[in-house]
């Protein structure tokens, strides 16, 4: 899910610097409108123009408003992208994820077709650097990987040091509305 359409708003509002357990968070949204130039119904496939490029999508089947699109219907889509790092005290239990790591589709109500994609992964990393100059911070995951993200607000590592466990959610929403 990078540049698809745009799905779910998702919150990723906890305050920076709360009180034990301390969070951080960073979040970011795309917005892209466009036009349908182009159904292929036997391959559920759209053709969106978007920013004067022409982008091709796969429709899956689960998606039951299929045939209500028309060429000329215009494309809005919000992608949705946060990261939450919650340092918890020793010994407490991480979170579960809502939706398991599993894509949930939630359809739309409205009278054009709409809908949303939802995305959650929650993972225990360990801090193995923080590079407040680029800025960046590096983790050692549980399967032995390491990671190194940029970070957006780096004031915001100051409740992170090197050793500390972190809970890392991931979540990843895409909303399409066509009008």
């Amino acid at each position: 899910m990078t540049k698809t359409l745009v799905v779910l708003a998702l919150s990723a509002a906890l305050p920076a610097l709360a009180a034990e357990p301390k969070s951080v968070s960073e979040s970011s949204v795309t917005h892209v409108t466009g036009t349908i130039e182009a159904i292929n119904s036997s391959t559920r496939e759209v053709t969106v123009k978007i920013d004067g490029e022409l982008h091709t999508f796969a429709v899956k089947p689960d998606v039951k408003r299929f045939s209500e699109l028309k060429v000329g219907d215009k494309l809005t889509a919000d992608y949705h992208e946060a990261l939450l790092m919650d340092v918890r005290k020793q010994g407490a239990s991480a979170p579960k994820a809502e939706s398991g790591g599993e894509t949930m589709r939630v359809p739309g109500l409205g009278q054009r077709p709409s809908g949303a994609l939802v995305q959650q992964q929650v993972a225990t990393v360990e801090v193995k650097a923080i590079d407040k100059k680029t800025p960046a911070i590096t983790v050692l995951t549980d399967d032995a990987r390491t990671v190194t993200m940029r970070v957006k607000h780096p004031e915001r590592l100051d409740a992170v040091k090197v050793g500390d466990k972190i809970d890392v959610t991931y979540t990843e929403a895409l909303i399409v509305t066509i009008e």
